[in-house]
Parts: C-alpha cells; structure tokens; sequence
C-alpha cells in the first residue's frame, strides 16, 4: 500500500506502507546507526519521534528479543529507504516489518532517506505525518502537523513501580547499593551497573529525593529519557535535593541536564540533535576523543554555567556542544551520551567504573 510522510514545510515523500497503517503525527529524527535498530527502536527516549534511519537496508537480521531495551518499542512511527522482508540471523524471532505491525507503529518504506536527512539538517527538525491517505489541499494538514507538541513522555515511559535487581556481595571492595532514577532508562543502564556487583533499586521518576535518600543508597543514578527537559518542573524540584546532599550521583542524557536545570544553569533545542552510534567527543580533562552512542535533541548552555557549580568535562568534537559536567565540591558527575552504548561503541563504559570508584571514596 502507497504511503506518505508529509511534513510541516509542506514537502511530501512517496513510498510503501511498512507496520500499521494508521496515521500519526510526530517529531521526525534521524538516526546515523549501521546496526542496532532493534535497540533504537526500543529506547523509550524516542518517545513522540518519529525515527528515520540513514542507513540504507534496515531489517536484515530480524528482531532478537534480547536485545531490546525496553518491554517495547517507543517512536510513533519509522521510516527506512529498504525494509528487509526476509532476515537472516540465528538469533532471530520475527521479522521487523511484523514487528512494527503488532506494537501498531506506522512506517514507510522506499523513500529517499538521505535527502530527507539532508532536509532536516538544512531546515532543523520538524514535525511530519505518516499516512496512507492522500491529501488534495496540504495547507490544513500542516497547520496541523505544526501545531504537534512532544508532552508528557517521561511520565509515559517511567517504570510504573519500585524493583531492585540484586547485586553480587562477593565483589571486590563490596556490594554497592545503586538507585536509578528512571526518567525512560534503557535496561543496559542498570545492567551495567549490575555486571559491576551493583544492588540496583529503579525508581519511577516522580519518586521523592526524601523516598530515595531514605533507602541510603551509596550512589544515586539518573537516567535518559525523552522530551524536553525543562518540562520536568516536578523531577527538578527533587534533583535539587539530590545535589544537595553528599551521595554520589552519576547521570545520563536526560539527566544530565535535568541536573544542570536544577543547578542554575539552562538547557536549548540543538538544529536537528545527535543521534547515532559514531559521535565523536572529548574528555577535557585528557585531551583523548571517544566515539560514543548518543541519542538527544537538547543540549547544556555552556554560557550558563557557573563555575563555582560546575565546568564542562566533555564536549562534541563534531559542533562543540556540552557533551558532559562536573560539579564542583560535590562527588557528581554527568554525561549527554551514553556509555551504556546499546547500540553503540562500548569506549566509555569506564564511566561506570569511574562512578564505582566515587562510591568507595564516599564511604
């Protein structure tokens, strides 16, 4: 079946309906990954995006259960240049085009991804229909599209109750006892924690700091997530607890700049934001650059830093934005990428044995 991605500048792309066939309206990003679309797929950071993939054949090797970092997939909709129908992989359970289809996510399929790629650059990210019908007079339709905001994501991908995945007390230096607050974790993030010996307790994200420092935790988490982090009024209030006491806090993504919003310091929209497994960033303190996995549309304002609070430790070899902060006086550190890397390059999986350490320090 013929289908449509028509978005709000009124350009229409012409292709094939892959997955549900209803229409949606929604952010459309894109993503640089060669592999791994399982994992993007399932990130509950693109919440209310609509993810176009650059490389050419997605599909190939099938969907593997395993793999994936939530109990389900979270973008309104996909949107690839070649959907493989018949995958080949040992691993795999199901093909991708039955996969979308039995979550209801909508697609399309053989449409000129790099140009459409090359226009979200060109113009910045903007909002975009997925449909199957087709539209005489566009001029309602994108006023439509235009008016679509992204809302209230974190609070839908949040893990709805309390659980604690136990650690091992038979670690060197001990069992360290970790909650994560999940502002739309992926499941690598505790895991990593975990392969480190780590007790990991989630926390829904509306959880009071009081709940979380009542649990004397050795170390505090705070997680990816999607949306605008300036939405997060609510979890701000609570971080700004969080820093104020002297457990150590390692934070990702979403969280690295809700903690930077509770700090004084202010957050921006990026022109199309970063996301992909090949973004390339520089520890400050070394000079080394890491290629990292990273998946954003929001960055730190430098200029709004105080220095008395926190310096730039990270930043984007590609366009120099804040790729992450320490904070001065405190045993905090924070991270725009992710070095759970699911998918991605593993070069700064270290970070978590940097947390480890700040743990053991603070006892």
């Amino acid at each position: 079946m013929k289908a449509y991605l028509i978005l709000e500048d009124g350009t229409v792309f012409a292709g094939t309906s892959i997955g549900s066939q209803r229409e949606v309206i929604s952010e459309i990003v894109f993503n640089t990954s060669m592999t791994g679309y399982l994992e993007v797929l399932t990130d509950p950071s693109y919440a209310g995006q609509a993810v176009v993939m650059t490389y050419p054949l997605i599909g190939n090797y099938g969907i593997c259960r395993e793999d994936m970092e939530s109990h389900r997939p979270w973008p309104d909709g996909y949107i690839v240049r070649e959907i493989s129908r018949i995958p080949s992989n040992f691993r795999c359970e199901d093909t991708l085009q039955h996969f979308l289809k039995s979550y209801d996510i909508p697609g399309i399929s053989g449409i000129d991804t790099r140009a459409l790629t090359k226009l979200l650059r060109e113009k910045g990210t903007m909002n975009g229909m997925i449909t199957t019908k087709e539209y005489g007079d566009l001029s309602l339709v994108c006023q439509r599209i235009k008016e679509y905001r992204v809302t209230g994501v974190v609070e839908a991908t949040t893990t709805k109750e309390v659980y604690t995945l136990p650690g091992d007390p038979a670690m060197e230096g001990g069992m360290k006892r970790v909650a994560l607050l999940d502002l739309g974790a992926k499941r690598n993030i505790a895991r990593s924690l975990n392969q480190r010996g780590c007790e990991v307790t989630v926390y829904p994200a509306g959880t009071s700091a009081e709940t979380i420092l009542d649990s004397h935790p050795d170390g505090i988490m705070l997680s990816n997530g999607p949306g605008d982090p300036k939405e997060n009024t609510a979890v701000i209030e609570e971080i700004k607890k969080l820093y104020q006491s002297d457990v150590p806090i390692f934070a990702i993504c979403l969280g690295h700049q809700l903690m930077a919003l509770a700090t004084g310091a202010d957050t921006y929209k990026l022109k199309y934001g970063h996301r992909g497994g090949n973004h390339p960033v520089k520890d400050l303190e070394t000079g080394r650059v890491y290629i990292s996995s990273q998946n954003h549309g929001y960055a730190v304002d430098m200029d709004s830093l105080d220095e008395n609070v926190a310096v730039p430790a990270f930043i984007n070899v590609n366009d120099g934005t804040n790729e992450g902060l320490k904070y001065t006086g405190k045993n905090i550190f924070t991270v725009q990428y992710h070095p759970e890397a699911c998918p991605g390059p593993q070069d700064s999986g270290y970070l978590f044995d940097r947390f480890i350490k700040m743990m053991e320090v603070g006892e």
